[in-house]
């Protein structure tokens, strides 16, 4: 392998276009990040506060999110999509290290989740929260120094799992293990949900054509292990926040997590992954499952991007399924269809009053 002509001109690729850790963010790049991301009449323009009478989403790619919720900033995934494509979601790991979240949450450790997780976090002075796994890949990706990483659990902990402490005052988080996509055996019968098989995105990659630096950056973090996988609620006073970047078979391979997830209160919002090895054969199957779960009043897709354009499409694709496996659901939530790249980086899509 050591002798393989490819290998070793990736690796020095790679080590030509290895990526220097971020430098600390001044606060006129946090109040101008933060501005960007949350909205300029959501921001103090002199401390950068956000204000705490919101919940305020921001999408910047895959399952990545940038959260002021009641005036604490904390990020959901780390890492901006590139290396296929560059500049199709319009921010930088260094702007978003500069929204200094309090805390980086990471649902599993694939490179489209976390593989900018370290340099984020080490520039911005965030807590990571992960696995033993995703604390471990993270503290790879930099060159120096050291950061605080709490560790829920490790990739051998069991499924169904759950990990309850305080974010901030007024803001509690509840971790539940659960379980990669996973492709499962045809489900026929009245439950059976329409394959879902979007032709790739590949224009994108035209549109969009990478830099080397991002194409090595890409390469470097392929291989990353995913060290298993979390789900995330998040509960203020007046609002619950549920978020997972994965959404695997339940019913067939770990039904106990669905009864765990019934015991949380009922999301206001769930943000939850639709893209998975499952719907080439069940469609949406397994996301509904979690929805059903965990009732809440309005769902976000994530994870239906084209994020990686040689075998993802543009979240138009997911549209019409997603209408229908919610038709199911009695009394179902409201979709809040997010579509890229228009509502990357873009304040407002998702914006909630608390107590409202």
């Amino acid at each position: 392998m050591a002798n393989n002509p490819i290998t070793r001109g990736l690796s020095g690729l790679t080590a030509r276009f290895a990526a220097p850790d971020l430098p600390p963010p001044t606060l006129a790049d946090t109040i101008t990040a933060r501005q960007r991301f949350f909205g300029a009449d959501a921001v103090d323009p002199e401390t950068g506060a956000v204000r705490a009478d919101q919940a305020i989403l921001t999408w910047f790619g895959c399952a990545s999110f940038a959260v002021a919720l009641g005036g604490t900033v904390f990020l959901l995934d780390a890492w901006v999509p590139r290396g296929a494509t560059s500049g199709y979601v319009p921010t930088t790991p260094a702007e978003v290290a500069a929204l200094r979240p309090a805390a980086i949450f990471i649902g599993h450790g694939h490179f489209d989740h976390a593989a900018d997780a370290g340099p984020i976090t080490q520039a911005s002075s965030a807590v990571l929260y992960g696995t033993t796994e995703h604390c471990a890949t993270a503290r790879s990706q930099i060159n120096s120094a050291e950061f605080e990483c709490v560790e829920l659990g490790s990739e051998s902990s069991k499924p169904g799992d759950r990990y309850d402490f305080e974010l901030a005052e007024g803001l509690s988080v509840t971790a539940v293990r659960h379980i990669h996509s996973a492709r499962t055996a045809r489900h026929e019968g009245p439950d059976a949900c329409a394959r879902v098989i979007p032709a790739p995105g590949v224009v994108d990659m035209l549109r969009y054509p990478t830099t080397l630096t991002d194409a090595a950056q890409l390469a470097r973090r392929l291989g990353d292990r995913e060290g298993g996988v979390l789900l995330y609620q998040f509960r203020a006073e007046s609002f619950t926040l549920t978020w997972h970047d994965s959404s695997g078979p339940l019913l067939d391979n770990a039904p106990g997590v669905l009864e765990v997830l019934r015991t949380l209160p009922a999301s206001d919002v769930h943000v939850g992954a639709v893209q998975g090895y499952n719907q080439f054969t069940n469609g949406l199957r397994d996301p509904r499952s979690y929805i059903e779960a965990l009732r809440p009043k309005v769902f976000v897709p994530n994870h239906h991007d084209n994020w990686f354009p040689l075998i993802t499409a543009r979240g138009t694709a997911f549209r019409t399924p997603l209408e229908a496996e919610l038709a199911r659901i009695p009394d179902g939530p409201e979709l809040r269809m997010l579509l890229d790249p228009d509502d990357y980086v873009a304040p407002g899509r998702l914006a909630f009053e608390l107590g409202g």
